[in-house]
């Protein structure tokens, strides 16, 4: 299927794709246009649409869009909803939410200045966040 979000990623436009092909549509397509296009594109590529106004999925509330497709998709793996503590941190500016926040906040800078093409940009932090998710695995075991 093809999923489509506006363009220069950030932590949720790079932690959606990761979840997305890790636990929801492992054949995903990912489309990366300006922000006043994606509904347009969305709708002439038949894609799902993330994290831009007016997307099938974007943020709730409190929750971001990362949030919003764990809860649709009724993931409940505990590790992952330890991962979206932190990415909701980052993404949403509530450092203090969890310790981990800022970090994934600063790394998700650096990975943008270093990767501007969107595609080698999520390409790059896919392993950030499979590595995240394996300490995640160990904190929620207690074994870290």
């Amino acid at each position: 299927m093809k999923w489509i979000t506006r363009s220069h990623v950030h932590v949720d436009r790079v932690a959606c794709p990761w979840l997305i092909s890790r636990f929801i549509d492992s054949r995903a397509e990912f489309l990366f246009v300006p922000k006043s296009q994606v509904l347009e594109v969305a709708a002439r590529e038949g894609a799902i649409s993330f994290d831009s106004p007016g997307a099938q999925y974007d943020h709730d509330g409190d929750l971001c869009t990362f949030d919003v497709l764990i809860r649709d998709y009724g993931l409940t793996d505990k590790p992952l909803l330890r991962l979206a503590r932190i990415v909701n941190g980052a993404d949403t500016r509530r450092y203090d939410q969890d310790p981990l926040a800022r970090g994934l906040e600063a790394m998700a800078t650096g990975y943008g200045v270093r990767f501007p093409n969107d595609l080698e940009n999520i390409k790059r932090q896919f392993d950030l966040y499979d590595s995240l998710l394996a300490w995640c695995a160990m904190d929620v075991a207690g074994q870290h």
